[in-house]
């Protein structure tokens, strides 16, 4: 059985008052009703200054104007398992020189390109005939709505044959119905109804008709002509109503205020459908002749409305055979002939509006959809997707930075540390968190054994975290979590790896032998008092943060008799669950991979450290090696992102990646070097701790050298700027293990080139025993 495709779309999108946003919108829909397809994702490309509350199917938005954004869209495509992507073209929507900001991203992506042309240009000046030509180049597809559009490409622009298919514009299936009942739904009055629709601009010649109702209206007094739409928001934006004033001033002086009603709105597609199916006659005066496409033509067409329009080419093409009529540009006596015509000859018009509506029922989004599916599976056969390439060059600095401890120092006061930081300036609305101060502790400890120069500031800031930790235990040894900054704990209890994190900084204080004895001491009683919460503790990433701080403590022979059997029976826990849950290439200790994962495999395998059980070893190995495999592309690591995750049998979430897990990766890494001296885990910690220093999706620089701020994670806008203590303290961590092989030439060698993971996990294949 084939995999079902996956298909992104570029383009405008709804709620922009638009009508390619409609478009996008009425194609996914469409599409997505076909069984070949799995999964729709869109881009929206936003204009100067809007800002829009996009459905769920909207992943990344583009600002027109803002040429790194198209950058990142291409960075976020290639790094998806997207199959086909189907790119909605019209001169206007992009930035640059005739649009071609949009080539920023179309030249960067690795997917087949499927392309909807809304406009075609017989005689284009420069900058638009360079334009459609890359778009040419760029696209595996191309699609066009009407017959003269394909014809131009292939005379004017010598495109080949097979590259052009014609696929109507998609339209609602509404039942060929008369307009009465529309009407009083509507409370419309007068007859006959004459429409007009659309985002009003001066291209639409509505003074045409009405220079032509004044001999319509004095044989049917009743007429009514509507002129549905609000004004274009570009011409708004440009000129004000200066074409509506236009309009209204032209209806008083031609005496019509009772025939013609300006409806100001952008309707929505269902009370759109309303206003065509009440109308009787839909007039069409466009001035511009090159038109090849028209979404309100086509509505009109195949909801079965008698037709007057002016012979731009779209209309040329569809109104033949009777299915409308045809006036000359701005020939307002020929639309008062061809009204008083139909409306005149009722049996005439009704069998007009019959032929309308059945040449549509080819153009039914129905229809529209599996012939795009059509499309996108003929691209895709013709198109495999490339394998995986070799690392690029991301300029990563070939030696590790120093720890600098200036910008912890700054997110710490005499209470703790802030959680978070706004632009680099401490929250104190947020307070402080045990969560912060535990992993904040291991920082600090490991940073004592290698700068000797800071020593003092080390031992106040890890004083001030103890305080913190002895403060916010309770009574029964749990640990409140969250303070406010007037001293208040807001909780009861933390959960359970709140818990988890206090002991993990906890172990590494007891065993740190560069800390005064007095602070270990007192770090070891508080853990002595936490014991009895020890055996009602059950989330995995907990139980794997406190074996990794009880692991220090026991290494060293502290307190064994009373906390190996915690710490055994934790591990072994850990194996249950990965048995548990572990499926065919799903070796993971739940079914579903979340934040913080690495820290399980790390605890396992320093379980095998300290017992010397290889089933701990093996899982943890195991284990280390799915995530690899989850998050290694053979550049970066594109980490699980906390914006939908990553369940069994689903998708990766791309977005809100967290700078913790590239940390926990590196120090699992590491680790699983110390236990199997397998030096592509070097290569591999090496390669996950360059996250920080641009080496991820995105190529965003996290860590600021000048005070030691990391930024907190990267987002479909980009790299978040705010830096928390999370991610400060979590990049220590993982900086300080990583530098006690900082002098290995080999590993040295091979993080100047870039080549030590080559070949590793290029074939990218997974067995139940790990990868091969």
């Amino acid at each position: 059985m084939k995999r079902k495709l996956k298909v992104l779309f570029i383009g405008t999108y709804v709620p922009r008052k638009c009508g390619i946003a409609t478009f996008t919108s009425d194609l996914l829909n469409s599409v997505s009703q076909e069984n070949d397809l799995d999964e729709f994702k869109v881009i929206a490309l936003n204009d100067i200054g809007e800002n829009y509350e996009y459905p769920d199917e909207v992943v990344f938005e583009i600002r027109r104007d803002q040429l790194e954004d198209y950058n990142l869209a291409a960075e976020y495509i290639n790094g998806t398992d997207i199959d086909v992507v189907c790119l909605q073209h019209e001169f206007g929507l992009y930035w640059g020189d005739a649009g071609d900001y949009i080539f920023e991203l179309l030249s960067k992506i690795d997917k087949p390109i499927v392309t909807t042309l809304h406009t075609v240009i017989k005689d284009p000046e420069p900058p638009y005939r360079r334009v459609t030509e890359k778009l040419m180049l760029y696209s595996d597809k191309i699609i066009v709505m009407s017959k003269t559009a394909r014809n131009i490409l292939r005379e004017v622009y010598d495109t080949p044959e097979d590259k052009i298919e014609l696929v109507y514009h998609g339209i609602p299936d509404c039942p060929f119905t008369g307009s009465e009942v529309h009407k009083e739904a509507l409370r419309l009055e007068g007859s006959p109804l004459i429409l007009t629709f659309g985002l009003l601009n001066q291209n639409k010649g509505i003074e045409t008709v009405l220079d032509a109702l004044p001999a319509v209206v004095e044989k049917y007094p009743d007429l009514t002509y509507l002129v549905l739409g609000a004004t274009h928001p570009e011409v708004k934006r440009n000129f004000g109503e200066v074409y509506r004033e236009y309009l209204e001033k032209k209806v008083h002086e031609l005496g019509l205020e009772k025939n013609v009603i300006f409806h100001d709105k952008f309707v929505q597609k269902k009370e759109l459908y309303e206003y065509i199916l009440a109308s009787d006659i839909y007039v069409s005066p466009y001035i511009p002749k090159e038109q090849v496409v028209s979404g309100a033509l086509s509505y009109a067409i195949g909801m079965g409305k008698a037709i007057v329009s002016t012979p731009y080419w779209y209309a040329q093409e569809m109104l033949v055979d009777g299915r409308g009529m045809l006036v000359g540009f701005k020939d307002s006596e020929g639309f008062s002939t061809s009204l008083l015509h139909l409306i005149g000859n009722p049996l005439e018009c009704n069998r007009m509006r019959r032929k309308a509506y059945d040449f549509g029922r080819q153009m039914i989004w129905k229809n529209v959809g599996k012939e795009y599916v059509s499309l996108f599976k003929q691209t895709l056969e013709k198109n495999p997707q490339p394998a995986v390439e070799t690392m690029t060059d991301f300029s990563i600095p070939s030696n590790l930075p120093k720890t600098n401890l200036e910008y912890l120092i700054s997110m710490t006061d005499d209470v703790g540390i802030f959680q978070h930081a706004t632009m680099g300036v401490p929250s104190r609305r947020h307070g402080y968190s045990t969560d912060d101060v535990g992993r904040g502790l291991v920082a600090l400890t490991r940073a004592a054994s290698s700068d000797e120069p800071q020593a003092g500031e080390i031992k106040r800031l890890v004083t001030v975290y103890l305080s913190y930790l002895d403060h916010a235990q309770t009574e029964s040894g749990h640990f409140h979590n969250f303070m406010s900054y007037d001293r208040k704990f807001l909780d009861d209890n933390g959960s359970d790896d709140t818990f988890g994190r206090a002991l993990y900084g906890l172990g590494h204080v007891c065993a740190s032998p560069q800390l005064p004895q007095n602070l270990r001491n007192h770090a070891l009683e508080i853990v002595r008092r936490s014991r009895p919460v020890m055996d009602d503790i059950h989330a995995p990433r907990a139980k794997a943060y406190t074996m990794c701080g009880l692991y220090e403590m026991l290494d060293k022979g502290i307190d064994k008799d009373t906390f190996l059997p915690v710490f055994v029976k934790y591990a072994d826990f850990l194996v249950s669950l990965y048995e548990t849950n572990m499926q065919e290439k799903w070796e993971w200790f739940e079914t579903e991979v979340t934040y913080g994962n690495a820290k399980m495999c790390e605890a396992l395998m320093l379980a095998y450290s300290l017992t010397g059980n290889p089933r701990y070893k093996e899982i943890g190995i195991k284990a280390l090696d799915f995530l690899t495999y989850t998050q290694w592309n053979g550049e970066f690591f594109d980490l699980v992102g906390n914006e939908g995750w990553y369940k069994h049998k689903g998708n990766k979430a791309i977005f809100g990646q967290q700078p913790i897990d590239a940390a926990y990766l590196t120090e699992a890494y590491v680790t699983a070097y110390e236990v199997t001296q397998n030096e592509k885990y070097i290569q591999f910690a090496n390669r996950s701790f360059e996250y920080f220093l641009g080496r991820n999706r995105l190529k965003a620089i996290m860590y600021d050298h000048s005070n030691g701020a990391v930024c907190d994670g990267l987002d479909p806008k980009g790299m978040n700027p705010n830096q928390g203590a999370e991610s400060v303290v979590c990049f220590i961590m993982a900086l300080e293990m990583l530098a006690r092989y900082s002098d290995n030439k080999a590993v040295a060698q091979q993080h100047e080139t870039g080549k030590g993971l080559m070949g590793i996990y290029e074939k990218r294949e997974f067995s139940s025993n790990g990868l091969s």
